[in-house]
């Protein structure tokens, strides 16, 4: 996350999402949907917790934004609901108490107060979670969200960015002197899977939270993490990897969540992930449930690599379990999830922060507080919706949880069909310079029935509109939608039958 905050900021749409699909205009084409070809069930989308709730995680306003369908009203105007169902918890790392022996944790100069996650074991003096080594009143704003998110339906996953303090060997949770030494003191590789897995534990039994799943590891190989960093991290080794691995599955198992699965590596990029992935062994790889990786790597990833890896050969699930960049606009983050929707075939696609302080990253922008410790000096700030939440809404709202990814053989759309319903979504960009109609060839379908009068809804952001709806007209089982320069459009048909 320290890398996409300097060198990403810097370029903006360039790494993550332009360079990917940097497709030129093309002219009036027609694209055939094929449901035979099974791309997969969807899980969902979502967003990692961390800062942006550290700071207004007890507003339920951001709670209904995000983790509901629902219109909300903000600033005066009203909102499409994105629907996420994924909310990812960052375990906290930090803590600012001091300990019988005088230990102390030790603070990069560098890093912003809003981006310390205060963590509940807070001591190595006890392993019992009821003691006063343990802090359960820490971090009450992410845990608002995290429990507001649970009520509206969200499944949710438990990540760490770091060890806690005090597991390190420097105690500093930002990093090692040096950048891709091993910062986990070797007698606590078991202390750091006990601490995830009381954590699981604790919110299962007392929050009414069962994490789907655990991830250990914060992009563990990236060789930005320091300790004059900028934020929580630590590298930690593939040697490392594999000796934390079999203890998480130990802790969790011995408190009874044995369906609660491990993730591994969410590694900063689809390259990273495979090198990791390949550096298992059979016994490791037989630990891992669900490979996570993140979107943050330029030109061409190797994303069907990956996934033939992972999931054709190993049989894993995989999920694009953190992407973000500072194109404000958005389009580039619109053609990222296309690419990965086509070639990577996550299951479920997880933007980084929602809410973002940093200037272009967030679906909403925030101002954080400018305390040190856990309450702000000054309370953090919402501020304004970027055209990206609109961009997003095009694809959350309505490939929805349960449908079947389906062919387009088309690097600019993607379709899904709920099979259940008989509803059909497609997704549709135009990369290029000039309006195209882009007709929709169903004739694959066994049925499409659609309305009465043909006429379908659709939904455009571009060009003027932010998630504005719209109309077009189904003749027979073919549709034709006039899509604008780079401008983004959703539709929906019923009455589809594969």
């Amino acid at each position: 996350m320290i890398r996409r905050r300097t060198l990403l900021a810097a370029t903006g749409a360039g790494l993550v999402g332009s360079t990917l699909m940097a497709g030129t205009a093309r002219a009036d084409t027609t694209v055939t949907v094929d449901p035979a070809t099974d791309r997969g069930v969807w899980e969902g989308w979502g967003t990692s917790l961390a800062w942006w709730a550290r700071a207004l995680g007890d507003q339920d306003v951001f709670a209904d934004m995000f983790f509901t369908l629902n219109p909300v009203t903000y600033q005066g105007k009203s909102l499409p609901g994105l629907g996420f169902n994924i909310a990812r918890y960052n375990a906290g790392a930090s803590s600012w108490n001091q300990t019988a022996s005088g230990a102390r944790m030790v603070v990069s100069d560098y890093i912003q107060p809003w981006k310390r996650i205060e963590g509940f074991w807070q001591d190595w003096t006890s392993e019992d979670p009821a003691s006063s080594a343990w802090n359960w009143g820490a971090d009450a704003n992410q845990r608002a969200m995290l429990v507001k998110a649970t009520r509206r339906g969200a499944k949710s996953e438990l990540f760490a960015n770091s060890p806690m303090w005090w597991m390190c060997k420097n105690h500093n949770p930002s990093g090692a002197a040096q950048a891709r030494q091993d910062n986990l003191q070797s007698w606590n590789y078991r202390s750091h899977a006990y601490y995830l897995a009381t954590i699981a534990w604790y919110a299962k039994t007392q929050w009414g939270v069962d994490f789907t799943s655990v991830e250990p590891f914060n992009e563990p190989s990236a060789e930005y993490w320091y300790a004059q960093n900028k934020q929580e991290g630590c590298f930690m080794s593939q040697a490392v990897q594999r000796a934390v691995l079999p203890h998480l599955r130990s802790e969790l198992d011995k408190r009874g969540l044995t369906e609660t699965m491990i993730a591994a590596s969410d590694e900063t990029s689809i390259t990273a992930a495979l090198t990791t992935w390949n550096a298992f062994d059979a016994t490791t790889r037989g630990l891992v449930d669900r490979v996570n990786v993140h979107g943050y790597e330029s030109g061409t990833p190797p994303r069907g690599q990956l996934y033939d890896e992972v999931v054709t050969k190993a049989g894993k699930g995989l999920w694009a379990s953190e992407i973000g960049n500072g194109d404000g606009g958005g389009f580039s983050m619109a053609l990222g999830i296309l690419a990965d929707l086509r070639q990577l075939r996550p299951t479920a696609w997880v933007y980084w922060q929602a809410m973002d302080s940093n200037v272009n990253w967030g679906l909403l922008d925030y101002t954080p507080g400018t305390g040190y410790g856990v309450v702000p000096d000054t309370p953090a700030q919402p501020g304004s919706v970027r055209a990206k939440y609109y961009l997003m809404a095009q694809f959350s709202r309505h490939i929805r949880p349960g449908m079947k990814i389906i062919g387009t053989g088309d690097p600019m759309s993607v379709a899904a069909l709920d099979e259940k319903t008989g509803k059909l979504v497609i997704v549709v960009a135009n990369n290029g310079s000039t309006l195209q109609n882009i007709t929709f060839d169903l004739s694959r379908f066994s049925a499409v029935t659609g309305p009465s009068d043909g006429v379908v809804p659709r939904w455009n952001t571009g060009a003027g509109d932010a998630y504005t709806k719209r109309s077009a007209k189904l003749v027979g089982k073919s549709l034709t939608l006039p899509v604008n320069a780079k401008c983004l459009q959703t539709v929906e048909v019923d009455g589809v039958i594969a």
